[in-house]
């Protein structure tokens, strides 16, 4: 079935609006690089506003299903998986269109807790520490909870280090970091 003119804009806007930025990229551009016009565009959005919501929506539920469909794909078991998490990000990095993290630059963007950029890029985050936390209790973790926490820390540092370029690996060491955490978590106590 061939996607809807708004399905294709959304597509088109988050790959502009994840090499480029929000407030960067003007509706004229998106008209450009898009090929759809802007009388197409307020069809489907009121506003910018509405076309970066749906934007950040389609790059939750991609990224999301991605991740942790590659997390399944390598192992089975929950400890193993958390350790992954790492391995998939460094797949992740090392995609020639790597930026880091729309998420992280939505809510640097959109710095008011009430906009909502900002409350759907911690919607993101709050999913991925809701399925750690899953992951952790099936992995018995003596505090499911700390160490998802832990663990989404540790991925966003390495998000914003890969981007950044400071770290050599910087998935090797959040992994690292976090092997020694599940092992001081799944150790009896």
């Amino acid at each position: 079935m061939r996607p809807s003119k708004r399905d294709e804009l959304v597509r088109k806007a988050l790959t502009i609006f994840y090499r480029d930025g929000f407030h960067a990229t003007g509706m004229d551009r998106l008209v450009a690089e898009t090929g759809i016009s802007k009388t197409t565009m307020f069809k489907h959005f009121r506003s910018k506003d509405e076309l970066i919501l749906a934007v950040l929506r389609l790059r939750d539920e991609n990224f999301r299903n991605w991740f942790f469909r590659r997390l399944d794909e390598k192992l089975a078991a929950p400890k193993e998986k958390l350790a992954a998490c790492f391995d998939v990000l460094k797949e992740w990095f090392s995609e020639p269109a790597f930026r880091g993290c729309m998420f992280i630059k939505a809510s640097s963007e959109f710095q008011e807790p009430d906009h909502p950029a900002y409350v759907q890029s911690a919607e993101h985050k709050r999913l991925l520490l809701k399925a750690f936390t899953e992951i952790a209790v099936e992995a018995g973790a003596r505090n499911p909870e700390l160490l998802a926490r832990q663990i989404l820390v540790l991925k966003e540092g390495a998000i914003v280090a890969a981007h950044m370029g400071f770290d050599p690996d910087p998935a090797e060491a959040a992994k690292a970091a976090a092997v020694a955490l599940l092992d001081a978590q799944l150790q009896p106590a």
